[in-house]
């Protein structure tokens, strides 16, 4: 080969290391730019929320997102949601049903000190068909007749175990005890009762607002039974600097008026 032709091939293999590194620079500054979007994208704050709670929190979340930021709502039972946390499962915050399971959660170090805060309460009520008068407590053996008395389990749902609480502190379970009917939850026994299934169940106020085919025959007294709490908390394991952001939002008066009209009753405001 010539000269000019080695010069030709020198010249045009030249030309193809440049390109080939003028393609390499552009991949390396695509793929650095999508590592800095990656890294500077906040993430969203992840919640494991009780299923009970979702008609509130879906509508506060979307208050939430309205101020820039995003949060991710996966709704199930408490219980499984502990075992989750316990398993290493990645999220921010657990909203509980039941105190035990904040409680079980923080005894194993899996709770960030300070956090756990009690959300909203409740009240236990006994409901009738729509149009049912007031009913006297104290006289609810003989009020259900035959019955059943529908409530949850109090082995599996804590709506049943304040139910019998209640009703073992006024010293009428075991005379109401052979007439109740277990219901899996207290939507199921809101319905049962609409119906008319059964002439009343046991239910939390939140539970009675949902159907307007029953009304609230009475309501037990407060000291009757453990306090209804709704604990909110940081979980251990979480790094997102907005997790606290959403928890102070979930104590907002905002977020409390959400609750408190759909029967929740305030326990605190940040």
């Amino acid at each position: 080969m010539n000269v000019d032709g080695k010069l030709r091939m020198a010249l045009s293999s030249s030309r193809v290391w440049r390109r080939l590194l003028h393609i390499g620079w552009t991949f390396a500054a695509v793929a650095v730019v999508f590592l800095a979007s990656a890294t500077n994208a906040a993430e969203p704050v992840r919640v494991l929320a009780a299923f009970t709670l979702k008609p509130a929190l879906d509508e506060i979340a979307e208050g939430y997102r309205k101020g820039g930021a995003e949060v991710v709502l996966v709704y199930g039972p408490s219980p499984g949601f502990a075992q989750q946390v316990e398993n290493g499962i990645a999220a921010d915050l657990f909203l509980s049903a039941d105190p035990m399971w904040t409680d079980e959660l923080a005894q194993h170090q899996l709770i960030k000190t300070g956090t756990v805060t009690d959300l909203v309460g409740n009240h236990l009520v006994l409901i009738g068909k729509k149009g049912a008068p007031p009913a006297e407590i104290g006289s609810l053996a003989q009020l259900i007749g035959a019955g059943p008395l529908v409530m949850c389990d109090p082995d599996s749902h804590p709506a049943g175990r304040m139910a019998k609480a209640s009703l073992t502190s006024l010293g009428i379970w075991d005379a109401v005890s052979p007439k109740t009917a277990r219901a899996e939850n207290p939507l199921l026994a809101v319905k049962m009762v609409a119906r008319g299934d059964a002439p009343y169940a046991v239910v939390f106020t939140t539970d009675a607002m949902t159907d307007p085919g029953v009304d609230i025959a009475a309501v037990f007294p407060d000291d009757s039974h453990p306090p209804i709490r709704y604990p909110v908390a940081i979980l251990a394991k979480s790094s997102n600097p907005d997790a606290l952001r959403f928890l102070d939002y979930l104590l907002s008066s905002s977020a409390l008026d959400v609750f408190k009209r759909l029967g929740y009753v305030s326990l605190g405001q940040r």
